[in-house]
């Protein structure tokens, strides 16, 4: 595998015990995009994500990230993969019994040898980048469901990760706090030059960000497209790929339809 393509899944099966999810997933998250996972309910695209991350190992093939193997190293070898790669999960999965800057340093305290002074600044940085700056004593009760996803993903970049992994990132956020959601995405792809890796089925989000993205057929149990969703649009390879694309609200244009919920 390049240089250029931090994450490469090759022939990758997915399986619980013999119910299989997903087989033959074969594609490579290029270094700077924004890589979309996108699919139908039931289309195992948050299963793809944990296994991309190293949390579930394959029932077949390889996940690699930088040409290395994560199921076949060593412990310590996995510890520093998983190091390099940012989690942002769908519901947050903040402590509840933490502050907000508790949640953002944990990771620090963890795999790097910083000392409380010293984490304290890089913190800061890490919600200022997200918008929430000042809000280190805050509790995630205290915010709202906007600033809970923006405060996960101040934790997933507290160790400047390589590569970037959101659970759908607009799930339960209304039209407007999507939006924002979006241009933060875009902003961080910009700005710090990380890959991002996106799980959504959301159409005006997937057409607001993806540079790419790969369709997760739930009926044939594999993937049955891979490029530009607005490519993928206009010339659909399947009927299942057409109906996902061109949902109510999925065919207005660029934005679809959140840009007129707006």
């Amino acid at each position: 595998m390049g240089g250029d393509c931090p994450i490469e899944v090759r022939d990758l099966t997915m399986a619980f015990g013999s119910d299989v999810v997903m087989r033959d997933l074969s594609f490579q998250v290029e270094r700077g995009e924004i890589f979309v996972v996108m699919g139908g309910s039931g289309s195992g695209k948050s299963t793809l994500m944990k296994h991309m991350v190293g949390l579930l190992e394959p029932a077949s093939g390889q996940v690699l990230f930088e040409g290395e193997d994560v199921w076949s190293s060593d412990e310590e070898a996995k510890k520093r993969i998983r190091s390099r790669l940012g989690v942002s999960y769908q519901q947050g999965a903040l402590w509840s019994g933490l502050t907000i800057g508790e949640n953002v340093a944990l990771p620090m305290k963890e795999y790097t040898g910083l000392r409380g002074e010293d984490i304290d600044p890089l913190v800061s940085l890490k919600l200022s980048l997200v918008g929430l700056g000042g809000a280190e004593s805050l509790y995630p009760a205290e915010l709202s469901g906007g600033m809970r996803k923006r405060a996960a993903l101040a934790r997933a970049m507290a160790l400047d990760p390589a590569v970037l992994f959101f659970d759908e990132p607009s799930s339960g956020l209304d039209p407007v706090t999507a939006s924002r959601m979006d241009d933060l995405i875009l902003q961080l792809r910009d700005a710090l030059a990380t890959t991002i890796v996106v799980v959504s089925h959301d159409l005006a989000s997937i057409f607001a960000i993806a540079d790419r993205a790969v369709f997760l057929e739930v009926e044939e149990k594999t993937m049955t497209a891979l490029g530009d969703p607005r490519e993928l649009r206009e010339s659909p390879p399947t009927e299942g790929v057409d109906r996902f694309l061109t949902r109510s609200g999925g065919s207005s244009g660029p934005t679809d339809g959140r840009e007129q919920e707006l």
